[in-house]
């Protein structure tokens, strides 16, 4: 059975290398009870998605070895049964920057710290874009 987002929390996946930013999003969206789980790289980020399905995923794009466009890139071709939210999480800021996370897959680009009120915002938005439409009664 398929469950619809307004029906559970959302799956956020954190994929950062820096294991403090990591662990304190990944706390603070539990805190708002949604389901986290996380990556500190890109090859471990590809399996994470493959068994998490994630709804949402925030993306480093400084990551050793496979950087966040590679993976942002890979997550695009990987099949899912919903087209997830990447949001690319970066200090690298800066047009160029912002440019290659779009073409790469990314919805969207902040430059870090992401404000928390702006996360939580944005998380809800999300929910509410993936709740089942009801219909009003004529």
């Amino acid at each position: 059975m398929n469950v619809h987002v307004a029906n559970r929390p959302l799956r956020v996946l954190v994929v950062d290398d820096s294991a403090d930013t990591r662990d304190t999003t990944a706390l603070l969206l539990r805190l708002w009870g949604h389901d986290a789980s996380v990556a500190e790289d890109g090859t471990t980020a590809l399996d994470v998605f493959a068994t998490f399905g994630p709804d949402v995923v925030l993306l480093d794009l400084g990551l050793p070895g496979m950087d966040g466009f590679e993976v942002a890139r890979s997550l695009r071709r990987m099949p899912s049964p919903r087209r997830p939210l990447v949001v690319s999480l970066s200090g690298y800021a800066g047009e160029e920057y912002r440019q290659r996370a779009i073409e790469a897959g990314c919805d969207l680009y902040w430059i870090k710290p992401a404000a928390p009120a702006a996360l939580e915002e944005l998380l809800q938005a999300q929910k509410a874009a993936c709740s089942p439409r009801r219909k009003t009664p004529a």
